[in-house]
């Protein structure tokens, strides 16, 4: 029997040339980076990374992807849902609005949302009559980044959703459950798998956010000072090493934390895939 015939060239060529293009884009530059690094001493790598200043940027720049990784969690699947499971006029707006982030300059995005948050803006006088206070806080990066994070949820968690047929949650209502019965044990099974897809994109795409954060954040050092304007500090006072030094704790910590969520999301997938007989 002949051999089947595959659109592509062979596994050994194919494979070859993925670890190419992953070696020249990726896997160089982080060697280099690291390389880098390596022309500090110990000691010099440990005051630069382990100060009091790069800790708290550390804390703020994680923290606040988490928290913002965790909203769009749960608001990126109730936007799905009703895309998915409803038709009503503007449907279509709606579901182009939700591509906004990925096509809006972030610069523009920050600017956009400092003037909204700020004291005078249309939102951030509102807001402030309550006694909260968004722009130039820790509560104004996580605003920012849980707008850029938010498409990255609905379009891993859309599919899913128009692939499980309506009739499952008509039968399960018809047997008695109730809707709550009814989401946690028919539809999110299905959907957890993606949607913790959707937040390790969310989350991975927030940590190393720039552009939408330093005009909202107001950069206060020890305060709203993220780990990414460290970064660049470092770079125009031409301390690569240290730039290097801070960036390769974040990508290390990054790293391990995505690793984590891989390995939760590929246990839910067999968990929920393998059913007793």
């Amino acid at each position: 029997m002949s051999a089947r015939r595959r659109v592509l060239p062979g596994f050994g060529l194919t494979m070859g040339l993925s670890w190419l293009y992953l070696g020249l884009i990726v896997l160089l530059p982080l060697s280099g980076l690291f390389l880098k690094t390596f022309t500090l001493t110990w000691d010099q790598f440990w005051e630069t990374v382990a100060s009091p200043r790069v800790l708290a940027a550390y804390r703020l720049s994680f923290g606040a992807a988490f928290l913002a990784a965790l909203v769009n969690a749960v608001f990126g699947l109730l936007v799905a849902w009703v895309l998915v499971r409803y038709r009503f006029p503007g449907r279509g707006l709606v579901d182009a609005l939700v591509d906004l982030p990925f096509a809006l300059p972030t610069a523009v995005a920050g600017l956009t949302l400092t003037t909204l948050y700020s004291h005078n803006g249309w939102y951030g006088r509102v807001l402030e009559t309550l006694g909260i206070q968004v722009a130039f806080t820790p509560l104004g990066i996580v605003v920012a980044l849980t707008f850029i994070g938010l498409p990255f949820v609905v379009r891993t968690v859309q599919p899913v959703l128009e692939d499980i047929d309506a009739d499952v949650e008509e039968a399960a209502a018809t047997l008695g459950a109730s809707p709550w019965r009814t989401f946690t044990h028919v539809l999110l099974p299905s959907v957890l798998p993606a949607l913790l897809s959707g937040f390790t994109l969310s989350f991975a795409r927030a940590i190393g956010e720039y552009g939408s954060v330093i005009f909202i954040s107001g950069n206060m050092p020890m305060k709203t000072e993220i780990a990414p304007l460290l970064i660049v500090t470092r770079l125009e006072q031409y301390d690569y090493a240290g730039a290097t030094a801070i960036a390769g704790v974040m990508l290390t910590a990054s790293f391990a934390l995505l690793l984590a969520v891989n390995l939760l999301q590929r246990w839910t997938q067999r968990r929920f895939e393998v059913r007793p007989g």
